[in-house]
């Protein structure tokens, strides 16, 4: 319970940003962190407390994103049920990945470069056919109104997307205090002594892989209507899975609170860069590698597990006195 009222006062405080940042500018940041906080969270749910390390999260992204694109585009259907559509269809796809990969036993490098085929198959075939607008893309029309989830000003979309993050979290918190969850992260941590004892571990993991592609099929939807354009690179790019696994790991897997530490610390430092090399070319995924080497090397439980060693280091400094003193 105490994790769940942190979490709520977080999201609370983060609540406050409309209200104290006037700057357009810095709204977007705010709004893109959030948004990468959603998507690494995605991720963390398989990857993180399932232990199944997927490097193809792009394909439950995209599938949300061209979902709600093309229903709008080439059907006419509104983007709010092209929301729930995309949610659903991200699903839907990761469902049977998972069917395709869990059913035969595969795990550990082997599900991590199925994962990436898929996505790659998925980039393939979205560059071919018409209705995706295929290599040229697909361009959502301008249609300012809340009817179709397009908003005038970035205030609303900061809601949109504050909202879809903290649902991600809450079902976070509520695997990591939950029957499902204990069994998911039994898995991760020794699949046989887990089946051993009774756990479905081929039911556990797919729960765990629909529940990350929903959400990643969310930040697609997101990502479509507040850009407004889509191709198969930006939607099934590597980049979005880079961006997926990245920031859990920088944050810390396996936590509640890793995927916001982590969103915030590469943004911090994609402006940072940004600001000293005027935007060069490949700069920051150079940026990116060389922090993801840091944290591996010398952090291995992601900033998370920093804050909770300084916490505990903070917390044993009194009894260390009470000691010396002794």
């Amino acid at each position: 319970m105490r994790s769940l009222l942190l979490l709520l006062a977080v999201f609370i405080a983060i609540a406050a940003v409309p209200v104290l940042i006037v700057s357009e500018f810095w709204l977007d940041v705010v709004i893109m962190t959030l948004y990468a906080a959603l998507l690494g969270q995605a991720w963390n749910i398989l990857g993180g407390y399932g232990g199944q390390f997927s490097f193809g999260h792009a394909a439950y992204f995209g599938t949300g994103a061209y979902t709600v694109a093309v229903l709008q585009v080439q059907f006419g259907v509104n983007p709010w049920i092209g929301l729930v559509a995309g949610g659903l269809t991200a699903g839907a796809v990761a469902a049977f990945i998972g069917f395709s990969t869990f059913r035969y036993g595969l795990r550990g490098s082997y599900f991590a470069l199925v994962t990436l085929a898929f996505a790659e198959v998925l980039r393939i075939l979205s560059n071919s056919v018409d209705f995706t607008g295929a290599g040229v893309g697909i361009l959502i029309p301008l249609e300012r109104s809340l009817a179709n989830l397009q908003f005038a000003s970035k205030t609303s979309y900061f809601w949109l997307i504050w909202t879809m993050t903290l649902a991600a979290f809450l079902v976070v918190w509520w695997i990591g205090n939950s029957r499902f969850g204990a069994r998911l992260m039994a898995v991760r941590d020794n699949e046989e002594a887990a089946r051993a004892l009774g756990v479905d571990a081929f039911r556990v993991k797919m729960g765990s892989i629909v529940l990350s592609g929903i959400f990643s099929g969310l930040a697609g939807v997101f990502y479509a209507q507040y850009l407004l354009y889509l191709d198969p690179s930006i939607a099934y790019g590597p980049a979005v899975s880079i961006e997926s696994l990245l920031v859990p790991i920088i944050g810390g897997m396996g936590t509640l609170f890793g995927p916001l530490l982590g969103a915030a610390a590469i943004h911090a430092v994609s402006e940072f860069t940004s600001e000293v090399t005027g935007d060069a070319p490949g700069i920051s995924l150079a940026v990116y590698g060389a922090l993801l080497v840091v944290m591996v090397t010398f952090m291995p439980r992601g900033l998370a597990g920093l804050v909770t060693r300084l916490g505990a280091w903070r917390r044993a400094r009194p009894l260390v006195a009470e000691r010396r003193h002794a």
